[in-house]
C-alpha cells in the first residue's frame, strides 16, 4: 500500500456464516479493505474465501457480525446495491445470460440496458477497456459460444465497467495464459495506483508475491494470518494455509521455488511407456459459429504417459476435447481408443472403452448441482451391479460408503454424502468431479483445464 495512505473503504466485523445444511463456512472474521492496496486472499479449497467475498458484494447476508464503512454499517440486500456502493465482483462462476452478447451482458449490469444509445455507449467503453487492458473478446458473439477464458475476461470487463471502488477477483487466473496474466497484473497495479481496493483470490503463492501488498489466510473458515507480502514467504503461506508443515513422502519439508521449473527428459520413439491407447489422425471439427476450431490434428497418446496440450484460451481445446469425448460431432478424420473407433460415438459408449472426462466447466458438464454428493458421485456409473440392486434398485448404503471414501481419499470438505452439490466451495466440486472419474479406475483420462 502506498505510504501515507490511511483508514480503509470497507471493513468486515467478526463475520460468521452458516449455511442451512449446518456448513460453518466462517467464524468470527474481522478483514479491512484499505484504499490503494492489493489483498491477496488465501485458504485451502472450503476455507471460506469465498463465502466472505460474496457477503462483501451483497450475494449472502452474514449469519452474524457487520459490515461497515467509514460512513457507518452497510447491509446489501443485492449485487446491484453493493455495485451501486461501489463494490463488484468477478466470480470463479461466470454470472453471464449466454444467448447475450458480450455487449448486452455487460449493459445488462446498467439502467436501461438495451436502449440504442446505452448499447453504442456500452460498446465503446468496452471497446476502450480492451484496449487498456489488453483482456480482448469478441463483442457481437453469444457469450455461451465463446471459450471459457474468454467469458471470463467478459466478466472481468463488466466489472470495470462500472468503475468500482472495490474489485474482487475469485481466482481470475485459472484460465488465462502467462501472458494474460502479466496484462491483468499491469492493470490490477495501474487501479491501485489510481486508489482501488482490490481483493484477489488465489491458490498460487507466486500470485501473492507478484501483485499482492498485503495477504490475509484463512483455514477452516477461520482468519489464522494477516501480514504484508513481502513479510511472508512461501513456506509460511502454505504452512498456514494447511495448519502443518508440508512435508514430502521422505519427511521432509517442501522447498518451494520461485524459479522455473527443472527440465525433464520426454521418452519417444521405442522408449515410450506403453502401448498406444489414443490414436487421433487428421481431426477437423467445427466450434459453435461454425468456423474451423480444430484443422486436421494428429497425435497419439501411450500408457503410462501424460500428453499436454497447450494454447491460448479458443484456439481449439475445447472443440477437441468434446470431439473426443462424444459431445461434439467431428467433421472429418479419426479417432480410436484401444482401436476402436470413436467420433460419433455416444457419450456413454465412450465411457465404456475405459475413458474418464474432467471437463473445463464443472456447472455446466461436471455436476448435477442440485442433486447430492452421493448422486453425483455415480453419475456414469450408477448402472453398475456395485450401485444397482434387484429391479434397478440403487443401493444407497453401498453408495454412501463410496462416496465417504471419496471424501476421504480426496480431501472432499461436506456435512456428508447427502449434502448438495451447490453448497461445496468450487475446489471441493472439482474435487468430487475428479474423484468420479478416477474411481472408474480408466484407461485414458482427458481432463480440460482440471
Amino acid at each position: 500500500m502506498t505510504e501515507g495512505r490511511r483508514g480503509y473503504f470497507i471493513r468486515a466485523e467478526g463475520i460468521t456464516k452458516i449455511y442451512s445444511d449446518g456448513t460453518v463456512a466462517l467464524r468470527d472474521v474481522d478483514l479491512e479493505v484499505r484504499p490503494g492496496e492489493i489483498l491477496g486472499l488465501l485458504g485451502e479449497n472450503g476455507a471460506g474465501k469465498t463465502t466472505l467475498t460474496k457477503i462483501l458484494s451483497g450475494l449472502l447476508p452474514p449469519t452474524k457480525g457487520r459490515v461497515v464503512s467509514p460512513r457507518g454499517p452497510v447491509r446489501f440486500s443485492s449485487p446491484r446495491e453493493a455495485l451501486d456502493f461501489g463494490i463488484g465482483m468477478v466470480h470463479q462462476h461466470f454470472a453471464l445470460v449466454g444467448t447475450f452478447t458480450a455487449v448486452e451482458n455487460v449493459a445488462l449490469s446498467h439502467k436501461r440496458p438495451f436502449s440504442p444509445l446505452h448499447l453504442e455507449q456500452t460498446r465503446r467503453k468496452l471497446e476502450a477497456l480492451m484496449e487498456e487492458s489488453g483482456l480482448r473478446v469478441p463483442l457481437d458473439v453469444p457469450v455461451e459460444k465463446l471459450a471459457v477464458g474468454e467469458q471470463q475476461r467478459v466478466e472481468i470487463l463488466k466489472v470495470l465497467s462500472r468503475d468500482v471502488e472495490l474489485l474482487i477477483l475469485d481466482e481470475p487466473t485459472s484460465v488465462l495464459t502467462p501472458l494474460e496474466v502479466d496484462e491483468l497484473f499491469e492493470l490490477l497495479r495501474r487501479l491501485r495506483d489510481e486508489g482501488k481496493s482490490i481483493i484477489l483470490i488465489t491458490h498460487k503463492l507466486k500470485e501473492v508475491g507478484a501483485i499482492a501488498d498485503r495477504v490475509v489466510v484463512l483455514r477452516k473458515g477461520m482468519l489464522v494470518g494477516d501480514f504484508k507480502a513481502a513479510e511472508a514467504s512461501t513456506e509460511k503461506l502454505a504452512q498456514l494455509m494447511v495448519g502443518r508443515p508440508i512435508e514430502t513422502r521422505l519427511g521432509r519439508p517442501v522447498e518451494l521455488s520461485e524459479g522455473p521449473m527443472p527440465q525433464q527428459a520426454v521418452p519417444r520413439g521405442e522408449d515410450r511407456a506403453g502401448p498406444g491407447v489414443l490414436h487421433v489422425e487428421g481431426l477437423v471439427v467445427k466450434g459453435d459459429t461454425g468456423e474451423v476450431a480444430v484443422q486436421g490434428v494428429s497425435f497419439d497418446v501411450h500408457a503410462g504417459e501424460i500428453f499436454g496440450i497447450a494454447g491460448v484460451e479458443g484456439n481449439g481445446q475445447t472443440e477437441l476435447v468434446e470431439a473426443l469425448t462424444g459431445l461434439r460431432p467431428a467433421v472429418s478424420g479419426r479417432a480410436t481408443i484401444g482401436g476402436t473407433d470413436v467420433l460419433g460415438k455416444d457419450p456413454k459408449e465412450i465411457y465404456r472403452l475405459g475413458v474418464a472426462h474432467i471437463p473445463e466447466d464443472r456447472w455446466k458438464l461436471g455436476l448435477v448441482l442440485p442433486f447430492t454428493l452421493a448422486e453425483n458421485a455415480i453419475l456414469g456409473v450408477h448402472r453398475w451391479e456395485e450401485f444397482r440392486g434387484p429391479f434397478s434398485v440403487l443401493k444407497w448404503r453401498r453408495i454412501n460408503a463410496h462416496v465417504r471414501e471419496l471424501m476421504e481419499r480426496f480431501g472432499i470438505q461436506a456435512t456428508g454424502p447427502g449434502a448438495p452439490a451447490k453448497s461445496l466451495s468450487g475446489g471441493n466440486q472439482q474435487k468430487l468431479i475428479v474423484g468420479r472419474e478416477l474411481a472408474k479406475d480408466p484407461k485414458i483420462i482427458i481432463a480440460s483445464q482440471p
